[in-house]
C-alpha cells in the first residue's frame, strides 16, 4: 500500500507565503509525476502544479510566477513553495503521486489534504 501525506497549511495574511510538503511512504519502487492540487469550496478538485521525475514542471497561469514544485526524489517527497499568497487561493490542497509499486503495478495516489487560507 502506498500513503501520501501533506503538511505545511495555514492561515497566512494576503502577500504572504507557505511551504506545502507532501512525504509518500510505503510500497513504492518509483514515482513518476508528482502534483499539487487545490479544491476551493463549492468548486471542483483542479490541478496548480506538477513535476515529473525527470524535473519537468507544469503550473496553472494564476500561480504561476508565485509557486514553485520541487522534489526531493531520493526522500519520495515533492514540495509546494507559495509566495505572494492571495485571498483566492484559499483552499485545500492535495498531493498527487503517479506510483509504480513494488510488485509492478502502477496508479494514482492521494494525500488526505492540508488546508490553506489567506486572509485579505
Amino acid at each position: 500500500q502506498v500513503q501520501l501525506v501533506e503538511s505545511g497549511g495555514d492561515l497566512v495574511q494576503a502577500g504572504g507565503s507557505l511551504r506545502l510538503s507532501c512525504v509518500a511512504s510505503g510500497s513504492i519502487l518509483s514515482i513518476l509525476d508528482m502534483g499539487w492540487y487545490s479544491q476551493a469550496p463549492g468548486k471542483q478538485r483542479e490541478l496548480v502544479a506538477t513535476m515529473s521525475s525527470s524535473g519537468s514542471t507544469n503550473y496553472v497561469d494564476s500561480v504561476k510566477g508565485r509557486f514553485t514544485i520541487s522534489r526531493d526524489n531520493a526522500k519520495n517527497t515533492v514540495y509546494l513553495q507559495m509566495n505572494s499568497l492571495k485571498p483566492e487561493d484559499t483552499a485545500v490542497y492535495f498531493c498527487k503521486g503517479n506510483v509504480r509499486t513494488t510488485n509492478w503495478m502502477r496508479g494514482d495516489y492521494w494525500g488526505q489534504g492540508t488546508q490553506v487560507t489567506v486572509s485579505s
